[in-house]
């Protein structure tokens, strides 16, 4: 639909299918910048397919002339637009736009879903360097547009160093010295096995493995794992095993898997996305000791970060993450 004319050069939005948007993201030409995981095409067609309530479906895509310059993937109810997703089990999204061309496509969406008679835009959770945050938001303050921002949840993330010695001397003593002796402590009173799943053909037995110890952890995790939300896990490691991003680490203790870590790994960054373990071997820190290997296993593949995602658990912490707040924005278009 054409909806602007903008230093004489034609723009245009459309609303688009996951097999589109699945097009453009295989497609490096279109230039478009995917960092966040929680909007790749294979997570939020997951989260669709699991959740999908009355709300219309609205992945709108901004072109000028023949060039796509953005995507943003959202729902509409009633006269509030937000993202495909939830806080729940999206840590932070966030517009798809192309770099240079942000303001640009911001301002045209922006002039879209007013013409779209949408009231309100209600966007959560958002990291300080979004789309969303550098540049939506600007836009909408120059048109004199009310905007509330609020700061509501935080991640924790940490650079990595090249190697496994440089990431302990980045602890303080006590923390280094805290992981050397779990460490030990497991290694001399049992066998253990760390093993990472990541093959298309053991997305299913390692997911139900990892979700039984999910579940074992804690009441509240047994509680989360409703069967949608067993669905949507299985669906989501399925689609994401797919495009070679999702990791599953199980710690084994004489045979047994005593923890878990769900994790994906894109971008040079390992997303620690949620964890589980068996409370038989709590007394061992099998729960943190999996996480710190999962973070070892990212320092030896090269990765460049180990993003702990939302949440400001002490441990996170403790392991040298940095907090990054995330915030949550309404924009009210008349």
């Amino acid at each position: 639909m054409l909806i602007g004319d903008l230093s004489s050069m034609k723009y245009t939005v459309q609303e688009e299918s996951f097999d589109h948007l699945n097009a453009y993201w295989r497609d490096p030409g279109h230039g478009l910048k995917w960092e966040c995981i929680f909007v790749l095409p294979s997570w939020l067609e997951a989260w669709w397919l699991a959740f999908c309530d009355q709300s219309k479906l609205s992945i709108y895509s901004v072109r000028r002339g023949k060039a796509l310059i953005g995507i943003a993937p959202m729902l509409v109810r009633g006269d509030c637009a937000s993202f495909i997703g939830s806080t729940d089990v999206c840590d932070y999204q966030d517009f798809i736009g192309s770099p240079g061309r942000e303001e640009e496509f911001c301002n045209v969406l922006l002039g879209h879903l007013q013409g779209q008679g949408i009231r309100w835009v209600d966007l959560g959770h958002l990291r300080p360097d979004s789309v969303v945050m550098r540049s939506f938001l600007d836009v909408a303050r120059r048109e004199l547009i009310r905007v509330s921002c609020w700061q509501e949840e935080v991640s924790v993330e940490m650079d990595l160093p090249s190697h496994w010695d440089e990431y302990l001397q980045m602890l303080d003593t006590k923390q280094r010295h805290e992981i050397r002796r779990k460490f030990r402590r497991l290694n001399e009173s049992v066998r253990t096995d760390f093993r990472t799943y990541e093959n298309v053909d053991g997305v299913g037995e390692a997911t139900s493995t990892f979700l039984a110890l999910f579940a074992s952890s804690r009441e509240q995790k047994a509680s989360f794992m409703t069967p949608t939300m067993e669905a949507f896990f299985r669906s989501l490691g399925e689609a994401t095993a797919q495009i070679g991003i999702w990791r599953i680490h199980i710690l084994e203790v004489e045979g047994v898997p005593a923890a878990g870590v769900l994790c994906f790994d894109y971008n040079d960054t390992v997303f620690l996305y949620n964890s589980g373990y068996d409370p038989r071997f709590k007394p061992l820190s099998v729960g943190l000791l999996c996480k710190i290997l999962s973070l070892k296993e990212g320092i030896r593949r090269g990765r460049k970060r180990y993003d702990f995602l939302k949440g400001s658990e002490p441990y996170k912490y403790h392991l040298g993450g940095k907090e990054v707040p995330l915030y949550r924005c309404r924009i009210q278009l008349f």
